[in-house]
């Protein structure tokens, strides 16, 4: 039987790092500004626990490769909860700021959430069995989609000075995965 445990692991480390922003900052803007940042970069490992399940069970066959395969529904319904707090820090900051965005910089966000919802939506036998292969090619785009909004995401703080050492922890996070998951690729290939 699957542990539900990895949803309450997402959700409590964004809430966890929305509480800590509101509370350290006494600026109201800022304390949203630090709690937008954080609970998308504590969502990071979640999401990296997702996209690389399968292909770790590939690279290292074990216990606790498999153990994380096995969860992983639960863990992308973490990581669903997880941005889903992020989402809420991040609106809440650019209404009180007024920060301005243009509709070219909400459109990529925007069709990652749109997936990232119909994944968690349809995350059950029963929704896998009424789409079908359909259900493989969604989860497919919406992982690796979301990989890309992360590594663009890491790419643009590490050009910003005052970002540039968490940009470049997280471009090399985003990149190994990467990695990894092309190493599993190549060996399934190599053993077909």
């Amino acid at each position: 039987m699957a542990r539900r445990w990895p949803v309450f692991v997402g959700l409590g480390l964004s809430l966890a790092a929305l509480g800590t922003g509101l509370l350290i900052e006494p600026d109201r803007i800022e304390g949203w500004h630090f709690a937008a940042r954080w609970t998308a970069r504590v969502g990071l490992p979640v999401f990296l626990a997702v996209y690389l399940a399968s292909s770790l069970v590939r690279l290292f066959p074990a216990g606790w490769s498999r153990a994380l395969l096995r969860d992983r529904r639960w863990w992308g319904l973490g990581f669903a909860a997880s941005h889903t707090v992020h989402l809420v820090a991040l609106v809440t900051y650019l209404q009180i700021s007024g920060t301005p965005r243009t509709i070219g910089s909400l459109i990529p966000g925007g069709i990652a959430y749109l997936l990232l919802f119909t994944m968690a939506l349809t995350s059950s036998d029963a929704a896998m069995r009424s789409l079908g292969r359909n259900w493989k090619r969604l989860h497919t785009l919406g992982i690796h989609y979301i990989w890309f909004i992360f590594f663009i995401s890491s790419v643009g703080r590490v050009l910003d000075p005052a970002k540039r050492t968490p940009g470049l922890i997280e471009v090399a996070l985003t990149l190994a995965a990467l990695a990894v998951r092309v190493a599993a690729w190549r060996r399934k290939r190599a053993a077909t």
